[in-house]
């Protein structure tokens, strides 16, 4: 995950310019409509903002999906049909933004990221981890959602409005945003179990064959840790300004019902959950380090214990070798080394020298250092 800031806009230009940060080269913007009630649903995928006037006034709940962030010309459009803010438009381009919550007089703006990872990425899944932020607009009506790249977690909730169960199709568009925001949270769960695994996998990894590879695979978990933080701590004060009825000192309109706080709550619960997993995620990696130096310091103690046991062990032999390597001449005199002469002289010093190293490695063996 690459977590370097990028920001595009250039400094000094007017607020509520619609200029594109984001990276994703979208091939065109696309505009899906679901319009439903207790009874029905319609799929619409009108081509023009125009076309979706009759949704902002329709009794039904709307749900404009908008898929591609390039076209800021269709985008303005849509601002000017839906009474959208310039700066809300603004942030909804700026693909930087903090995940928070924007209260207006009858619309509430919600940005937040949304991550994807591969389903192949094996070796390196956390390294996979791609950031796509959603915004979603909700009013009394309608819920705007504004997203980078076709392709969400959504499908469910789409699956759920077709089949026509459950309370979504009998409460309000203020309980679409809530179950829209959910399935985002809940995606961190299964990301959540995915890093846990792979950092299992990586301890044991440490454990067993502790390399610069280990190490690194170590430090790319820690810096996806500071990237997830950034996304998912946010998210807290986020849903508890929704869940207050407050945000930036503004009362939240009455388009939130008290049943879908009710709902709102159990979503900040499960954000307080992630962050918790987040923050043990955290305590492990830190541990994983310590657990490689401490490896690496294990191995080389057991490298210096043989060096030095080999060191010892050769140090008496070298020093018989030395002193029967000095030239002396036994005729001079009788002490000048007279087993130079002796007919088993140099196979009694090779069995000496053999006797002295096994009885340094059965003592060696017996205060249990080998």
């Amino acid at each position: 995950m690459n977590i370097a800031f990028r920001r595009r806009k250039e400094a000094g230009v007017p607020p509520g310019s619609l200029i594109y940060t984001g990276t994703t080269d979208a091939r065109e913007t696309k505009i899906t409509v679901t319009d439903y009630d207790r009874d029905s649903v319609s799929v619409y995928s009108p081509e023009t903002a125009q076309a979706c006037v009759p949704f902002l006034q329709s009794p039904r709940v709307s749900w404009i999906n908008v898929d591609g962030l390039h076209d800021t010309v269709l985008l303005r459009e849509i601002g000017s049909v839906f009474d959208i803010h310039p700066l809300v438009l603004e942030d909804v381009l700026n693909t930087q933004q903090r995940p928070r919550v924007q209260v207006f007089d009858d619309q509430i703006y919600i940005v937040l990221k949304i991550l994807h990872v591969a389903d192949d990425a094996a070796a390196e899944p956390l390294a996979e981890i791609q950031e796509e932020q959603i915004s979603i607009l909700l009013g009394r009506n309608y819920v705007i959602t504004f997203q980078e790249r076709s392709g969400d977690p959504f499908d469910p909730i789409r699956t759920r409005l077709h089949a026509g169960a459950g309370r979504i199709r009998r409460m309000g568009a203020d309980y679409l945003a809530y179950t829209l925001l959910d399935t985002i949270v809940d995606s961190f769960f299964s990301l959540m179990e995915r890093f846990g695994e792979h950092l299992i996998t990586l301890e044991s990894s440490v454990i067993e064959s502790p390399d610069r590879e280990q190490l690194q695979a170590v430090y790319t978990a820690k810096r996806s840790l500071i990237a997830l933080r950034r996304h998912i701590w946010p998210m807290r004060e986020m849903v508890n300004a929704l869940v207050r009825g407050d945000a930036s000192t503004t009362e939240t309109p009455e388009i939130v019902s008290d049943t879908t706080v009710l709902y709102l709550r159990d979503v900040y619960d499960h954000v307080i959950q992630i962050i918790d997993i987040l923050e043990s995620y955290r305590d492990m990696v830190a541990a994983l380090v310590d657990l490689y130096m401490s490896s690496q310091s294990n191995r080389m103690n057991e490298v210096m214990k043989v060096l030095t046991i080999i060191a010892t062990i050769f140090i008496p032999l070298t020093f018989i070798a030395g002193i029967y390597g000095m030239n002396f001449d036994p005729d001079t005199s009788p002490f000048n080394m007279p087993e130079l002469q002796w007919y088993w002289g140099y196979p009694a010093s090779l069995a000496i020298m053999a006797a002295i190293a096994g009885g340094m490695l059965l003592f060696f063996r017996k205060k249990k250092w080998i």
